[in-house]
């Protein structure tokens, strides 16, 4: 009797163990996922919402609007949705496709009056029995400056609520703002490639005539320099005017400088002199076509070219952990920092153009945080530093 007694307490205490082990378990995991229903609905949402926005990211098409229709769809809650332009279906998802045509004539009227519409079964009549389409809202995506191109419309199968229609209102403008975004970095890419042809038709005049004069004054005395300097201007040229690639790496970039001050030499003879110090790791880093060369003109034609005896021009690229720290110096004559003032007007020989328009584009690449940072007084020389990060999205050289 006692062994049947003692048997029974060991189950029991097996039983015990198991149970709390058990609830151990389900207690690291409940600690591990999300607490609360809220925070899972919100983290729906987000999640969603993220994955709609990356499509529309890269600008509205029919590609890009079929990919993110379904996730717009989830987010609204609606039997089904289109996307449409007033003239054509972009993307349809879900029921009610065979409306498409009264779906394109309510959003060329909701892009045309810049307001929501809300279609009731009235608005929508059809033939088929077996039709759930009850109603519809119509919302244009609308971005900040309220200009729309298309128009989200979301599908109902009962009259639609004033629920559906915030929804709908909220996620057009939402989605909107998405594709202006999208509008924006793709202004800022046609600025990037306006800015380089400005900076090719900076080149031109003043570099191109002064480089064939002093390649003419070897002709006669030196025709064995003459030919290297005509070869070595023909690769510089070549480079400054290729037609493809808004990036380029430090190593081409110095490659092509060095192409320059080899002519440049070839002018001020031992007045020029050039120190270089580049660490080897920084030679790969992408960074903005042309964005050191004109920073190396400007110490030699504003620097140098007006100083009496020798001058230097120093480039440093310093290898500093996730960034690339680059610097040109001249100690040639200085300017007044004031001429950096936003309000001042460029002087007539487009002095100073190029750091203006390097300081822009290095922003616009990399962020606020990324542009020049200028040192410089009259007599004192002028020193230029740029950051670069050794790795940014969408940087490809």
């Amino acid at each position: 009797m006692a062994g049947r007694v003692g048997s029974a307490l060991a189950v029991v205490a097996v039983l015990v163990a198991l149970a709390a082990a058990v609830m151990a378990v389900v207690r690291l995991r409940g600690r591990r996922g999300i607490a609360t229903v809220m925070q899972r609905a919100t983290y729906d949402v987000l999640h969603t919402a993220a994955l709609a926005a990356e499509p529309l990211r890269g600008g509205l098409t029919s590609a890009t609007a079929g990919k993110a229709i379904r996730h717009l769809r989830s987010l609204v809650g609606a039997v089904g949705m289109t996307i449409d332009d007033g003239n054509k279906c972009l993307a349809f998802d879900g029921h009610g496709t065979h409306h498409g045509d009264q779906f394109t004539a309510a959003s060329k009227r909701a892009l045309t009056g810049h307001r929501s519409i809300v279609l009731t079964a009235a608005d929508l009549p059809c033939d088929r029995v077996d039709c759930m389409v009850r109603g519809a809202v119509v919302a244009p995506l609308a971005g900040p400056d309220g200009r729309a191109t298309a128009a989200l419309v979301a599908i109902a199968d009962d009259q639609p609520a004033p629920g559906l229609v915030q929804a709908t209102a909220e996620a057009a403008r939402w989605a909107g703002s998405q594709i202006a975004l999208a509008e924006l970095d793709s202004s800022r890419e046609r600025l990037a490639r306006a800015e380089v042809r400005a900076l090719r038709a900076q080149i031109s005049p003043h570099f191109i005539y002064n480089a064939l004069t002093a390649i003419a004054s070897f002709v006669r005395t030196d025709p064995e320099r003459a030919r290297e300097l005509i070869l070595e201007f023909a690769e510089f040229t070549r480079y400054s005017f290729r037609a493809h690639g808004e990036f380029t790496t430090l190593a081409e970039e110095l490659r092509s400088i060095d192409r320059y001050l080899t002519i440049e030499r070839a002018r001020f003879g031992d007045r020029l002199q050039v120190r270089l110090q580049i660490a080897p790791e920084v030679l790969p880093v992408g960074l903005p076509f042309l964005c050191l060369q004109p920073l190396v003109e400007n110490a030699v034609r504003h620097g140098l070219s007006r100083k009496p005896g020798v001058g230097m021009v120093s480039i440093e690229a310093r290898d500093a952990g996730a960034e690339c720290h680059i610097t040109v110096e001249d100690d040639g004559v200085g300017m007044d920092p004031a001429v950096f003032a936003p309000d001042r007007p460029e002087t007539d020989d487009g002095q100073h153009v190029g750091l203006t328009n390097v300081d822009e584009r290095l922003r616009s690449v990399f962020g606020d945080h990324f542009g020049l940072v200028v040192e410089t007084a009259p007599g004192a020389g002028t020193k230029v530093s740029m950051r670069v990060p050794k790795f940014h999205p969408g940087v490809r050289a």
